[in-house]
C-alpha cells in the first residue's frame, strides 16, 4: 500500500450556465406525453450554454470562485491544469485558453491538459498530488469544465436529455499533512473504446471525407447499454481495489463522491455497494451528466453544504470513455 501524499484542498467553485432546459422541451421534441422523459431518464433540468459561453469562460469563473474560497490570489499558484474530457478546440490545449481568460497572459504559470474522459479529474487530482509530493510544484489549481451541449444529436431520445454543461475548480496545495491523498487507482478495458466517442476533432475523420462525414463523426455516440454492462461488471471489483490500497473499508466513508453517469448508473452504486441511505453524492436530477466537470461539481456542492467536513474519509469514483473506471480516497 503506497504511503499517503499531503494534499489539502484550499478552495473550490463551480461555474453554471444561465440557461436550463426541462423535460418539457425534450417531450415535445420526441412527440413523448409529458412525464416521458423524467421517466425515461431520471433528470428534471439540466444547464445548458447560452450564445457567446465557452468551456473558458466557465472554467474562468469556477476558477475565480475556487481562488476567493482558498484566499489565493488571481496568480498565486504555480501550474493550471484542465481536467476536460472534450476540449474547446483541437489546439492548443484548453487550460493555454483557460490561462487567457483569466489574464494570466504575461504570467508565464503552466498550463497544461489532462485527458481522461469523464475520469479527468481524478486522473488530474492524482497527477498534481505526486506534482505536489515531489516539490514540483506548491499550489495547483485544476478545472474541468464541458459544453456537452455542443456535441449532442438533438435526436436521439438516449442521449440528447442525459447531459449537461458547466465548470468546477479546485485550488490544492500540500498542506500540513491533515489532508491527504489515501489513494489512487486507474484501469482501463479498451474492447469498450468505441462504446463512447466523438470521432472527429483529431485525425481520424477529416474535412476531406466531406462536410457531411465530418458533422456526424463530430456528434456524440455511445452504446448505452454496453457502457452499463461493461460499467456493472467492473466497478464493485475496481471500488474493492481502490479501498485496500487505501487501506479502508466503504463503509469508513463519509462521502462517496461518483461521476454522474446516469440515474440508473448511481442506483446500481447505491445497490452493489450496499451504501448506507445519504452517503452517495447525488446531484444528477438538476446537474445532469456533465461528464468531467460532474465529480468536482458534485465535490463542490457537497462541501458547500456540509455533508463533507474536514477530515472526513471521501472517495471520488467513476467510469468513462475507453472504458475506464478511476478514483481516489482523501482525507478531507
Amino acid at each position: 500500500m503506497p504511503d499517503p501524499i499531503s494534499l489539502r484542498i484550499a478552495g473550490s467553485g463551480i461555474q453554471l450556465p444561465a440557461l436550463q432546459r426541462d423535460n418539457a422541451w425534450f417531450d415535445r421534441r420526441f412527440g413523448q406525453p409529458e412525464g416521458w422523459t423524467a421517466r425515461h431518464c431520471g433528470i428534471v433540468s439540466r444547464p445548458l450554454a447560452g450564445p457567446g459561453q465557452t468551456s473558458a469562460s466557465l472554467a474562468a469563473g469556477a476558477i475565480n470562485q475556487a481562488l476567493a474560497s482558498a484566499g489565493w490570489a488571481t496568480d498565486g499558484f504555480d501550474a493550471l491544469i484542465s481536467a476536460c474530457g472534450v476540449g474547446q478546440q483541437a489546439l492548443p490545449c484548453s487550460a493555454a485558453l483557460i490561462h487567457r481568460q483569466l489574464g494570466l497572459s504575461d504570467s508565464g504559470i503552466a498550463a497544461f491538459d489532462v485527458n481522461a474522459s469523464c475520469l479527468s479529474f481524478p486522473v488530474a487530482l492524482d497527477m498534481a498530488a505526486c506534482a505536489l509530493a515531489t516539490g514540483r510544484y506548491r499550489r495547483v489549481v485544476i478545472v474541468s469544465s464541458e459544453i456537452a451541449s455542443a456535441g449532442l444529436n438533438w435526436d436521439d431520445a438516449d442521449t440528447a436529455p442525459l447531459f449537461g454543461d458547466g465548470a468546477a475548480a479546485v485550488a490544492i496545495e500540500a498542506g500540513d499533512g491533515r489532508s491527504q491523498l489515501l489513494a489512487a487507482h486507474l484501469q482501463t478495458w479498451s474492447d469498450g473504446a468505441d462504446y463512447c466517442q466523438v470521432r472527429a476533432g483529431g485525425t481520424a475523420v477529416r474535412l476531406q471525407d466531406g462536410v457531411e462525414a465530418y458533422r456526424q463523426a463530430a456528434m456524440f455516440e455511445m452504446d448505452g447499454a454496453a457502457v452499463y454492462r461493461l460499467a456493472a461488471q467492473k466497478l464493485p471489483g475496481f471500488v474493492a481495489e481502490l479501498s485496500q490500497r487505501a487501506g479502508i473499508v466503504p463503509a469508513q466513508l463519509k462521502a462517496l463522491v461518483p461521476h454522474q453517469a446516469s440515474a440508473k448508473a448511481l442506483k446500481h452504486i447505491q445497490r452493489v455497494l450496499r451504501l448506507p441511505p445519504g452517503l452517495l453524492v447525488n446531484i444528477i436530477q438538476t446537474y445532469g451528466n456533465q461528464m468531467s466537470a460532474s465529480i468536482p461539481t458534485a465535490l463542490h456542492l457537497a462541501i458547500a453544504d456540509g455533508r463533507i467536513a474536514r477530515g472526513d474519509l471521501i472517495a471520488l469514483v467513476g467510469t468513462g470513455a475507453g472504458l475506464s473506471a478511476g478514483g481516489v480516497v482523501l482525507r478531507y
